[in-house]
């Protein structure tokens, strides 16, 4: 029998939703998709339209070198980023709608660097070259070397380059620690050959940086001390490659971690690692964060029969896998099938729940009861659409591949407000701070905001 509470409202759903992400204006997106990966940040107007060609709306625009598919973070006036600079000439992405499985072949030095802006004006204050080398797992067509995005907790932040290791530095960019976690081999786990390149990004929480290292051998999730990047605890997973980030959900005084996977989805004490709960099923390629809300997690990942997505209860534990064509069972409120998203992690905004599959089909849904609202798609249908979802003021921004920006506005009912060309490719997450987007293209870092 399904143990749920009483399904709200939609007006009960957004009073809710407005309570929780409404509490403050907040200058910082610390980590990847902003405070606790939700992808939210309110408190401050945002355009739906600009023109970047034109410079309308258009706070600044910096170059970056490289690649990179790691997300802007912000503290106060500050932007951090990370790239990959390849000593090949012609180095790039190859977006779309494909399945092509083999790794680029690039045996080239690379530099891996980080770099600090000023959130007012875009001017670089500062870059370190964390190492350089010849890279020890060759990365896909649509993949980087820096596709994990920074953290920060306002005094520190971690920068972690998978198989070339985990650095932490001051705000100012002095090196405090670094550490090899060893050979991180992600890739096709039916096709070890295929090496496709890290890409989970590391959460503080409290004094540690977590770390989730699904890889082909010896996949672990590990909390390693801020202080000096000493192992506070690890555990064992029995998974194939994954490429998600964890999150954080805390309650009562506990905290855990839940990560996504294909054999191993879970939650695990966030202070000693202990396993709390787990199931398994859905895609084999999983890369969307779980994304928290109330006290509900929703995984969801594609690549498979399955392409779920789970709306999983946080009191939660032992193996709560669904059997036998069950879609609910005590801990599992609601699934569906086929709906799942295999590169972007949903949002929930406004009392609603919304995902953007890869190929733009976007939907909407009841967050307690999964029911679907609206399905539209964005795009002519051949666009691919690999950065999450962020919203605020009212609104969703949804980037493509291409680098054409979906501005839609929140609610039960699907209405496209804007379409914005960035110009380049645009395969990161973007980050919002004080009323304004800050875009990752492949070439740029862009400001986006009413004001100048």
């Amino acid at each position: 029998m399904v143990r749920w509470m009483v399904i709200l409202s939609p007006a009960a759903a957004l009073l809710g939703a407005m309570a929780i992400f409404s509490a403050g204006k907040n200058s910082h997106w610390p980590s990847f998709r902003g405070p606790n990966a939700s992808g939210v940040a309110e408190g401050y107007p945002l355009p739906a339209a600009w023109n970047v060609e034109a410079s309308e709306k258009v706070r600044w625009k910096t170059p970056i070198p490289g690649l990179g598919l790691s997300s802007p973070i912000v503290w106060e006036n500050r932007i951090f980023l990370s790239t990959a600079v390849s000593g090949q000439e012609k180095a790039g992405l190859r977006i779309g709608l494909y399945g092509d499985v083999e790794s680029v072949k690039d045996d080239t030095v690379h530099r891996w660097i980080v770099y600090c802006l000023d959130k007012r004006t875009g001017k670089i204050i500062w870059d370190r070259t964390a190492c350089s080398g010849v890279p020890k797992i060759k990365r896909h067509p649509k993949s980087t070397h820096a596709n994990s995005t920074l953290a920060t907790d306002g005094k520190r932040i971690v920068a972690f380059f998978g198989s070339e290791g985990i650095y932490c530095y001051d705000l100012e960019g002095t090196l405090l620690w670094s550490r090899n976690l060893g050979v991180l081999d992600s890739g096709f786990f039916s096709a070890p050959r295929a090496q496709w390149g890290f890409g989970s990004s590391p959460i503080i929480f409290e004094d540690t940086a977590i770390v989730q290292c699904d890889v082909q051998k010896g996949s672990f999730i590990a909390a390693l001390r801020l202080a000096d990047g000493s192992e506070v605890w690890r555990a064992r997973r029995d998974e194939v490659p994954t490429w998600g980030t964890p999150a954080i959900y805390q309650s009562g005084g506990k905290a855990q971690v839940i990560v996504n996977g294909f054999r191993h989805i879970g939650g695990y004490d966030a202070r000693t690692g202990r396993e709390l709960w787990k199931m398994r099923g859905g895609g084999d390629i999983p890369v969307p964060t779980p994304l928290v809300f109330g006290d509900m997690v929703f995984i969801t990942n594609a690549h498979g029969s399955q392409a779920p997505i789970y709306a999983i209860r946080l009191d939660a534990s032992g193996d709560i896998s669904l059997r036998g064509g069950q879609s609910s069972n005590e801990f599992v409120a609601w699934s569906l099938n086929r709906d799942g998203s295999y590169m972007a992690t949903p949002i929930v905004y406004g009392g609603y729940l919304y995902n953007c599959r890869w190929n733009g089909v976007l939907s909407g849904y009841e967050p307690r009861s999964g029911t679907r609202l609206f399905q539209q798609r964005l795009g002519g249908g051949t666009s691919a659409f690999t950065a999450s979802p962020v919203a605020a003021d009212g609104k969703i921004y949804i980037a493509s591949e291409e680098g054409d920006v979906y501005v839609v506005k929140a609610g039960a009912k699907y209405e496209l407000l804007a379409k914005n060309p960035l110009g380049e490719v645009c395969m990161a997450t973007p980050a919002i701070s004080e009323g304004t987007l800050f875009f990752r293209t492949q070439k740029h870092l862009i400001a986006i905001s009413e004001r100048r």
